[in-house]
Parts: structure tokens; sequence; C-alpha cells
């Protein structure tokens, strides 16, 4: 096949007749070859006789005519050196005027003229070194702009693989940055994902591309594979395999379009070939660990508290690896919490969401919930990482440290508090929360009880309220004995009776019942953070 573009090694070109386009209009031209479309690979100033040995294919050659000197400008000589030029495939030729020449000799126009390269005058008052320097920026911001891109195409690929479909959502973003279409076959042959060329151009029949493919599956090692079809989009047709780590055929990925690829396109190919290969690792075999241990325990969640020595520590290990750990280190559960947590665009996979987890926790094993998300880590979650996580809006639970076996315990103990979480809005550590009625209950949720239950006592004027206050404490702390409670308020036992009647009146409960006495000491517990309590 003929050397293109894309087999250069720079992303962008630059064209004649852009170039020209930047050039003041000192330049004339004096005859046109029809290279206006042809790519430039630089400007180079030579007065060699004969500098072709030197000149890459799409050079704008400066020559000031010094090679024309002399014995130099016959016929002869100016028509062979004109002829090396076209047989290098210089796009063009510049002569400069002055020192040596006041005007384009006749006899290079008519050899240009006679082998059809494009001749250019070049005025005294515009330097070769301008030319070069005008030419050197363009590309620059052609670069830039490849390379701009490059970046968008390589962002929308990295998007792609964090949908629900990870390969039907990157070829399609591969066919919209590069005029290909696409094909991924998974190691059995089979078709595991498509897509169609911008321009329309389907995928020629899969039993034409199989002799393609039984060399792609059959390999070994980096390489690719070639064909040409006469259908539409086919005339270039590409196949990459997609391997393991230990060199195992997944699959491979087939392109094909009508011409070869520019370097920025091959750049993007390389990144989704990097992708898919990526993908396919990490569902054959990548992250072995947590698959095991979650077939393991689906299969057999009895071996939790049944099994032998031997399977538990070997379910430890791979606990341990799915934490990046050790067999010994201790975890916790940590329960996440949305408070004010940004949500995902609709549509999207909960995906990165996932994976922002599993980052920040250091740990596989992530759970997404309806309240949030659950995890097992073995990281202590300092305050550090707790801030980390509570500015994105987040609350947590976060467990005590447990072992293996006690993991369904310790979930249930965060459980517990999730509705305290959720009610408060402050994250909780369960190694530092009291484990009784009131440590469970909270100081927000104690103080809607005490509010609800104690109302009417509390809205009456402090010189009646407190009295009565007080003598429900002492009685309830008595165990309602009348003899006990008087002595402890220093009251006569009737005195007592008649203002325990009056508080049964005024709450509208039955305060012989152990309940209801349970409830109101609970709530004077939080009586203390309301106003009058």
């Amino acid at each position: 096949m003929t050397a293109g573009p894309a087999e250069s090694g720079r992303l962008s070109f630059v064209t004649l007749q852009q170039f020209l386009d930047q050039l003041p209009p000192l330049l004339r031209m004096l005859h046109d070859g029809g290279s206006g479309g042809r790519l430039l690979r630089w400007v180079e100033p030579s007065e060699l006789e004969d500098p072709t040995p030197y000149l890459p294919e799409g050079e704008f050659l400066l020559t000031a005519g010094l090679p024309f000197l002399g014995d130099g400008g016959s016929p002869a000589r100016v028509d062979a050196y004109v002829q090396r030029l076209v047989g290098a495939k210089v796009a063009a030729l510049g002569f400069g005027i002055r020192p040596y020449f006041d005007a384009v000799p006749e006899v290079v126009l008519a050899a240009c003229r006679r082998h059809n390269l494009t001749l250019f005058e070049v005025p005294e008052s515009l330097p070769f070194a301008a030319i070069g320097l005008q030419f050197s920026q363009l590309l620059e911001t052609d670069n830039a702009r490849v390379f701009r891109q490059l970046a968008e195409a390589n962002r929308q690929l990295m998007r792609a693989i964090l949908s629900p479909r990870p390969e039907h959502e990157l070829l399609a973003a591969l066919v919209q940055r590069v005029p290909v279409w696409a094909v991924m076959v998974g190691a059995d042959g089979r078709v595991r994902a498509r897509g169609t060329s911008a321009g329309g151009s389907t995928a020629v029949d899969l039993s034409q591309l199989e002799p393609m493919l039984e060399r792609l599956l059959s390999g070994s090692g980096p390489r690719v594979e070639m064909d040409g079809f006469d259908q539409p989009g086919s005339a270039l047709v590409v196949g990459h395999p997609l391997r393991s780590t230990k060199d195992a055929n997944l699959g491979a990925l087939v392109l094909g379009s009508d011409a070869p690829l520019t370097p920025a396109q091959n750049n993007v190919v390389q990144t989704a070939v990097g992708l898919l290969e990526l993908l396919v690792r990490q569902r054959t075999s990548g992250s072995l660990a947590p698959s095991q241990l979650a077939t393991a325990v689906l299969l057999h969640p009895e071996s939790l508290s049944s099994g032998g020595t031997r399977h538990l520590n070997g379910l430890k290990d791979l606990m341990a690896q799915s934490l990046s750990s050790t067999r010994s280190a201790p975890m916790r559960v940590v329960q996440g919490i949305k408070v004010e947590a940004l949500e995902w665009p609709a549509g999207e996979s909960p995906v990165r969401e996932l994976l922002q987890w599993r980052r920040m926790f250091d740990t596989k094993l992530v759970e997404i919930t309806d309240y949030g998300f659950a995890a097992v880590t073995r990281l202590k979650v300092d305050d550090a990482l707790l801030a980390e996580v509570e500015k994105l809006g987040w609350r947590l639970v976060i467990g005590e440290p447990t072992e293996f076996t006690s993991l369904p315990a310790a979930y249930q103990r965060a459980t517990s508090l999730r509705s305290q979480v959720q009610r408060s809005g402050q994250s909780v550590r369960v190694d530092e929360v009291s484990w009784s009625v009131t440590g469970l209950l909270g100081r927000e949720a104690g103080i809607l009880l005490a509010e609800r239950l104690l109302q009417p006592v509390l809205v009456l004027e402090p010189d009646r309220r407190d009295p009565l206050l007080a003598v429900l404490r002492g009685w309830l702390s008595e165990n309602g004995s009348w003899d006990a409670s008087a002595k402890r308020l220093g009251l006569h036992r009737n005195s007592v009776r008649r203002q325990i009647g009056v508080l049964g009146d005024l709450l509208q409960m039955d305060l012989n019942q152990a309940q209801v006495r349970a409830e109101l000491w609970i709530a004077l517990q939080y009586a203390d953070g309301l106003p009058g309590g």
C-alpha cells in the first residue's frame, strides 16, 4: 500500500494552500502546479545543486538561485534540477530575489511549467526565515487544535466505559470521532457490539471476516491484521486483537474505512482498543477475589458459621484481597446516607458512584442501596476521610472493627443507627454510641419525643411547671413508690399523690401503666433541651 499521512509520526498536517493563506501577499505565484491541497511536511531553504537526498516528501523548498549560477543555469541543468524535485515529491519551489538574481530566470520558469512544479517568487523583503517561522507557528496551532480534539475524544471514550452497556457505548463514541465502522467480537467469534460509521457505512458480513478473525484469535502478541473488500466503507479493514495480561485471546475489534486513518484518528483507535481490552480483562480475568468470595458466600452461606478452619481461612484470604489487606487485619462496615448528595445525570449508570466509593474506601466490596451505599473496608475512616465524604453531601455510619465471621452482626448494628443519622444529619461512629435506649434514640429524636409527651406541662408558668416536673422525675426514679418519692422530694405522700393525679390529667395518660412510665422517663432525659425544660 502506498505510504500516506497515517503512516507519518506527526499528528497534524498543513496543506500548501493553508500555509499560503497565512503568508503576506508579497509571495507571487508564477506557476500553479495544482499542489495547493498537498500536505506540507516542512519549509526547507537549500542552495545545494541536488538537495533531494535530504528532502522528505512534501517539502516547500526555498532557494536564492545559487545552484543556477554559471553552468548551473543551462537549460539542461535547470531541467534536471526541477525534474529531481518533482521526483522527490517536493510540493513547491520558492525562488528568492537577490542577492543572485533580480527576477526568476525564464529557464527556471519554463522547467517548472514543463514538469508542473508549483513555483513562487519570493521578494527580498520576505526573508526565508520568516517563511519558516510562519510555517512552524501554523503547524503548532494546528497541532494544539488536534490535541484538544484528542482530549475530548478520550474523555468521551472514558465516559462510555462507565455506562450500563460499555462496549456498545464505546463503539458508538469511536465511530462518532473516527470515520470507520466497528465490530467487537468475543473469544468465541460472536459479535458483542457494533458501531455504524457517521457516513452510514456498515460492517461487511461476519462470514467475510472469518479468515481475519481466525488469524486474530489464533495468534499471539501485539499485532494487527488487514484486509479489504469492495463494499463501501470497507476498502481498508483492520483487526486489533484484545488480549489478557497473559497473552490469552479475549476477542477482537475490527474496523473498516475507505482510506487510511490520520495519526490523530489512529490515536483515538488505540485508546478505544486499550479500553475494550481493559473491559474484557476485568470481566474475564480481573478482580478474581471478589467474584470467588461472592460465589462462595451465595452458594454456601452456612459456611460462615459452620465451615471448617481451612474453608474459613480461604474465605478470609479472598476477603483480604478484596480489601487490599491481610487476613488478620480488622475490617469495618460503613453505610453512606444521602443528605444533599449530588445526583448523577438521568439515565446514567451508578457505576461512576460505585467507583467513587471504591476509590475513597480502598475496597472492591461496595453496594449501591436505596438509602445510599454500604461498604466493607479495612480503613479506619479517620476525620480527614469523613470530612471528604461529608463535603460531597453524605453522612456515614462508621462501624467498629470486626472479624470476617461477625460482618453480618456489624452490618445490623450499623443499620440500627442509620435512622438516627437520617434524622440528625450527623455522621456517627458505632464504637462511640451508648448502646441504651437514649443512646440509640439520639438527641434530636429524644427532644421530639419529650416535646410531644410533655407539652401540656411545658406550656405552664414556671412556678407551676417546675414543681410538677420535679415531682414526676422523683416519682418515676423511685419506681412509683409514694413513700420513697415523698422522702426523696421532701413532700408529704398525699402531696405527691395529688400532684401525680394532676400530671395524669394534664398529660391525659394513665400513669399506672408501665409503658407510659417508661416513655415519660425517657422523655424527661431530653426535657432540658426544650424551652421551660
